[in-house]
């Protein structure tokens, strides 16, 4: 598994934990999408289960360590959803429960992994937390999230709670451009488009993705120009509309910070003649209010089962084009209009 030069300190103190006797046996391990967590978690897992622990390393010679690099060891489970499922019923947490309660078949220890508890029903949840509470010997639970909101409590209060920290930007854009050629600019932009997540920047800044959020950028350009945001529609209705969603979003807010005169804080650094046509189109609170409604927009896209997507995107263009045709008719009458910071 790839290893990333950001894990190499949290790595060190979660093993330095364990090493002193302070590492929890339930380990809630809070990362955003793109950190590369599960990298972490199989280096930290590796540690647990060798049986020559070298200071804070595994050995990578003992049987253990062997069953680890080949994928295959006895006592180190994962808990996913089966292929085709999106949720984690509760049959195989009790199946893996059962299994846990017998010996380990290398005769150490025994460690669970659960990349996601997010997609644990409550019931699986709730089958858990007898076993998170008193675990059998020298066993360990490292639970994944990406957002704990949306955890029981009970399974939280469990756990010890451990935030992975995203990088700091400047050895992040190095790394990213150790990686793949590209310019320092869309590199900072990808970055603060992905929260600072370096593998999700990545992902951004491969060719074709690029090439996508490039066309939503000049297709919203031309539509502002030609005051038609309905022709945005070609660049919106696809399966990944949450994404272009969100890079709309990312846009409009850069131009409200930029009427407010807040242009170093704006995140599309590579599209700032975009930016500040945006912020002369609509007035600061109107702007707020658009954001507002494509965000919501965005959510019900996202969570209601079935929704005619090209229906909810047409509706809230409409909205958007009245929107931006009272904002002229109103600074007309007035002999007013918004400039760009």
């Amino acid at each position: 598994m790839t290893w990333y030069p950001w894990l190499s300190a949290p790595y060190r103190q979660l093993v330095g934990q364990y090493q002193s006797g302070r590492g929890h046996h339930a380990m809630l391990m809070h990362a955003a999408n793109g950190m590369g967590d599960a990298a972490l978690v199989y280096g930290l897992s590796r540690w647990l289960l060798c049986q020559h622990q070298d200071g804070e390393k595994s050995c990578g010679k003992c049987h253990s360590c062997q069953l680890m690099i080949a994928g295959n060891h006895p006592d180190w489970h994962v808990l996913m959803p089966e292929k085709g499922k999106n949720s984690l019923g509760v049959d195989p947490v009790r199946q893996l429960i059962e299994t846990l309660y017998n010996y380990s078949q290398q005769g150490g220890a025994k460690v669970v992994w659960v990349p996601e508890a997010e997609l644990l029903t409550e019931a699986a949840a709730n089958a858990l937390l007898k076993t998170l509470e008193e675990p059998p010997a020298k066993t360990y639970f490292l639970i994944g999230c990406r957002e704990t909101s949306g955890l029981l409590a009970t399974l939280r209060s469990r756990c010890f709670y451990w935030h992975l920290p995203t990088p700091d930007e400047v050895p992040t854009t190095q790394w990213i451009g150790r990686q793949l050629n590209a310019d320092p600019v869309a590199i900072k932009t990808a970055l603060r488009l992905s929260n600072g997540t370096p593998l999700a920047a990545l992902a951004l800044l491969q060719p074709e993705r690029w090439k996508q959020r490039m066309a939503l950028c000049q297709q919203l350009t031309t539509s502002c120009q030609q005051r038609d945001m309905l022709s945005l529609m070609i660049q919106l209705n696809h399966d990944d509309v949450a994404d272009r969603l969100q890079w709309l979003c990312s846009l409009l807010l850069d131009a409200i910070k930029w009427q407010q005169n807040a242009g170093q804080f704006i995140i599309n650094h590579d599209q700032q003649p975009l930016i500040a046509q945006i912020a002369g189109l609509q007035a600061n609170d109107a702007l707020q209010k658009s954001v507002q409604a494509w965000m919501h927009c965005r959510q019900q896209l996202l969570t209601i089962i079935g929704v005619n997507r090209e229906l909810i995107l047409t509706e809230q263009l409409l909205e958007w084009d009245m929107s931006l045709s009272e904002f002229r008719s109103d600074s007309s009458l007035s002999g007013t209009r918004v400039s760009p910071a």
